[in-house]
């Protein structure tokens, strides 16, 4: 798979079918230059053959068989301890260390599931990633990071309601199944955030360069590329990123303290000359 060509795809119609199983591996490959993805697909594979005998019966028994399978025979959990490490979010470590996010996971249940002859769709509620199968009209809810557990509609809104501090009303809307281009915007943003709080930004300026092309009409996406460029001591890549951002129309509200920092990439540019 070409990364660069998914993205463009994806920036036009996120719903293009791709793999996000795979797209995640691509994107692992940014930190991971020699990463097999071949043979990492091989092994979600393998757990499919392995667990497809045991998904039999109604649609609730096969989701527990699926997770009974990933979270407790073979090791699968949430990352609690250090949810913000940037390797729950490369699906490659998710594979080796059995941790993750609530999106890494649910991004392997499905592609296990997919593969097992089980439809499982991600949902992306508001602060934390779900999953749900889906058979004819059913569909049954289930929490990746917390080791398969079943969902209602309220326990949704319950868990939204603890993470983002206000009451919830799970919608049709916002228990759809997302799209590929959601999903891989949502493992970016979280890439982002991960590598911006470790303050490493060469890291953060890569992820942010995969953000802008799948989002080319987000113009906050260009504006934190420049504004992560300076931070990583690259204020010559950061200018004409700052120049476009701060020339819109209609002007942003953050337009003052944007222009303050286009000026020291300028003024740093200038001592180099």
């Amino acid at each position: 798979m070409n990364l660069d060509t998914a993205l463009d795809h994806l920036s036009r119609n996120p719903a293009a079918p791709y793999d996000p199983a795979e797209l995640a591996l691509a994107l692992a490959r940014d930190e991971y230059p020699c990463l097999d993805i071949e043979s990492e697909m091989r092994e979600i594979a393998d757990m499919a053959r392995e667990v497809r005998p045991r998904l039999r019966g109604g649609l609730v028994g096969r989701v527990e068989a699926l997770s009974r399978y990933l979270f407790h025979e073979q090791g699968f959990s949430g990352n609690v301890r250090d949810y913000h490490d940037p390797r729950n979010s490369y699906l490659n470590e998710v594979l080796n260390r059995r941790l993750g996010l609530p999106i890494t996971l649910s991004v392997l249940a499905s592609a296990v599931a997919a593969r097992a002859g089980l439809r499982v769709e991600g949902v992306g509620l508001p602060g934390h990633f779900i999953a749900k199968a889906i058979d004819r009209e059913q569909e049954v809810f289930f929490d990746p990071f917390n080791a398969g557990r079943i969902l209602t509609i309220q326990d949704c809104e319950l868990l939204v309601e603890a993470v983002v501090g206000c009451p919830f009303e799970a919608s049709a809307e916002c228990v759809a199944a997302v799209t590929p281009g959601y999903i891989v915007q949502r493992v970016l943003a979280n890439l982002k955030g991960a590598y911006l709080r470790l303050r490493e930004y060469p890291k953060a300026a890569r992820v942010i360069r995969r953000l802008a092309r799948l989002c080319p009409n987000d113009p906050a996406q260009r504006r934190d590329l420049g504004t992560t460029l300076l931070q990583a001591g690259k204020p010559g890549q950061a200018i004409d990123l700052l120049r476009e951002y701060v020339a819109l129309d209609p002007p942003p509200v953050d337009r003052a303290s944007i222009r303050e920092l286009l000026r020291q990439a300028q003024a740093e540019i200038a001592r180099w000359n």
